[in-house]
């Protein structure tokens, strides 16, 4: 079996036109100081960095639906990183697939972090050209299966208090209301306790160094109350067809 036959069993799809595998592979450098007809991966790279996006962007969403847009960006971030994305090239074994020249092998290109990230891109992108979207999705969602297993839940955000007042005024007009209840300690180590309560009812309470980190420390607790009161809401099923009126006689 070929490098480019076991590729193929380790990505899950043949392709129907090789040549878009070929050109997933080939480094630019194979094509410098050549005919400018010599095409490289770059362009399947700006196209497979779209296919990712959206195939991760709508995976974050489904599986998400009560985290809004600014934690889900940062997730998608963490998935498609260049170092992510190296990692993925690596577990596929691109390094050892890719057409370089001599001089760029020698410098080490084959396990370049940028040169697999770029080629894990263009092979996403490839993959779409050759069979479409549902093709490239089994992929994409495959090689992320392990981060999904680990995505229990978003990663805490560095904004709890902005996520939990678009929860809460999702459903209310009222925003979230935040006390310092007590503080403690000397002036130089005082420690803080703050609660966040929204209309009369008290959602958490949390400590830190200073105000800020108390509060945000009670959003946190917040969060996690409110998302387990109001479940993810099941999607709206679609309007009944219309029927199309008897035509006159």
């Amino acid at each position: 079996m070929s490098d480019l036959d076991a590729l193929q069993a380790r990505i899950g799809w043949t392709f129907r036109d090789p040549r878009w595998l070929r050109l997933a592979l080939t480094h630019p450098s194979l094509t410098h100081g050549q005919e400018e007809s010599q095409q490289h991966n770059q362009r399947l790279e700006f196209l497979g960095d779209a296919v990712l996006s959206l195939i991760l962007t709508r995976e974050l969403y489904e599986r998400f639906p009560q985290v809004g847009e600014g934690p889900l960006t940062k997730a998608r971030a963490q998935l498609v990183n260049r170092r992510a994305l190296a990692e993925q090239a690596r577990r596929l074994e691109l390094g050892r697939c890719l057409l370089m020249s001599p001089g760029e092998e020698a410098n080490g290109g084959r396990q370049r972090p940028s040169a697999l990230a770029d080629a894990f891109e263009a092979l996403a992108g490839a993959i779409f050209m050759d069979g479409g979207l549902e093709p490239a999705q089994r992929f994409v969602l495959g090689c992320f299966e392990r981060q999904w297993n680990g995505f229990a839940a978003i990663p805490r955000q560095e904004n709890p208090k902005g996520e939990l007042q678009e929860l809460l005024q999702a459903r209310s007009a009222h925003a979230p209301r935040y006390v310092t209840t007590g503080a403690t300690g000397p002036d130089h180590d005082r420690l803080f306790e703050c609660a966040v309560e929204h209309e009369g009812v008290e959602l958490g309470r949390g400590v830190g160094k200073s105000k800020k980190t108390a509060e945000s420390q009670a959003a946190r607790v917040a969060l996690e109350r409110v998302r387990a009161q109001f479940p993810a809401r099941p999607p709206e099923p679609p309007p009944p067809a219309s029927v199309p009126a008897a035509p006159n006689p």
